[in-house]
Order: C-alpha cells, then sequence, then structure tokens
C-alpha cells in the first residue's frame, strides 16, 4: 500500500512539473509575441513623425529631394514589413534615412532655428530611445524563450506547447560597424 501511495505522489509530482514546464513555454513564447508588438507601436510612432519632419524640412530645402525621397520610401517599406527580419531591415534603412535628413538639416540653420522642427526633433529622438529599449526587451524575451526551448525538462514539451526558437532583433546598421574616426 505505501508503495502505491509513493508512486502515485511521484507520478503526481512528474504530472505537475510536466504541466508547468508547459505552461512556462507557452508564457515565454506569448512575452515574445507581446515584446514584437511594442516594437511595432514604437516603429508605427516613429513612421507617424516622419511625415510631420518630411514636410518640415521640405518648407525650408529646395534641392534635397533624393534626402526626402530615401525616407519616404524606408517609411513605405517598414510599414510593409512583418516578419522579424523584415522588419528589422526596414527598421534599418529608416535609421539611415533619418540619419541623411537630419545631416541635411545642418546645412539650413533657420531650419534647425524653428520649434516646430525642434519638437519633432525630440520627439523622434524620444521615440528612437523607445524604440531601442522595445527592441532589447523583446531581444530579452528570445533569449528566454530560447533558452526554455533548449533546457531540460522544458525541451521535452516543446512540441505540445507549439512553440520554436524566435530569432534576434538585429538591424544591421553599417553606420554601427564603423569606427569612430578620432581627430586631436
Amino acid at each position: 500500500m505505501n508503495i502505491v501511495v509513493l508512486v502515485l505522489l511521484v507520478l503526481v509530482v512528474l504530472a505537475l512539473l510536466a504541466v508547468m514546464s508547459r505552461n512556462r513555454l507557452v508564457r515565454l513564447n506569448i512575452s515574445v509575441d507581446e515584446a514584437f508588438a511594442q516594437i511595432e507601436v514604437q516603429l508605427k510612432r516613429r513612421s507617424d513623425l516622419i511625415p510631420n519632419l518630411v514636410e518640415t524640412v521640405k518648407g525650408y530645402t529646395n534641392h534635397e529631394a533624393s534626402t526626402l525621397e530615401a525616407v519616404v520610401a524606408a517609411r513605405a517599406k517598414a510599414t510593409a514589413a512583418t516578419s522579424v527580419a523584415d522588419v528589422a531591415a526596414a527598421d534599418g534603412s529608416v535609421t539611415q534615412a533619418l540619419r541623411g535628413l537630419l545631416a541635411v538639416t545642418e546645412n539650413y540653420p533657420d531650419l534647425k532655428a524653428s520649434a516646430n522642427f525642434l519638437a519633432l526633433q525630440e520627439e523622434l529622438s524620444t521615440t528612437e530611445n523607445k524604440v531601442s529599449f522595445a527592441r532589447q526587451f523583446y531581444n530579452d524575451n528570445v533569449r528566454s524563450l530560447n533558452q526554455a526551448i533548449k533546457t531540460f525538462p522544458s525541451s521535452l514539451f516543446v512540441n505540445s506547447a507549439k512553440v520554436s526558437a524566435r530569432p534576434f532583433y538585429e538591424v544591421d546598421d553599417p553606420q554601427d560597424r564603423k569606427a569612430p574616426t578620432v581627430k586631436f
């Protein structure tokens, strides 16, 4: 009788561990989905700022059409992206285009002094920080999920939880890979 109770107790404990491991995988998967949605929210916010910024710059510049077109094209590509890799690539393109746009504004002192432009630039800077935090939050959640998928005992329940390893959010930005130039 004691052996039967002991076996039943062990089976109950194993069943509880199995349920807990499977539920942990499901929760981590949901967290990754939520974190990616936050990236998309911040990128949408940035995308909504771009037309205002372009129109403000357009009012001060007459011969910077190629720069403005690059920003508009990058924004269009970003709004159409859906997968993590596509969103990250589009995010990098928008960042590059905005860098070019902001570099052009250096040649226009009246534009740099415009209250509307300064407000948009501040809003864009704040949004870029939020995008950066959202990326980090997503990658932290992906790391947790991928670790759980590859470690025992949760690795036993990957199929039943219908989860799989997720890609990290990586923006391929050539500017980030350049060594800074230091002059004295």
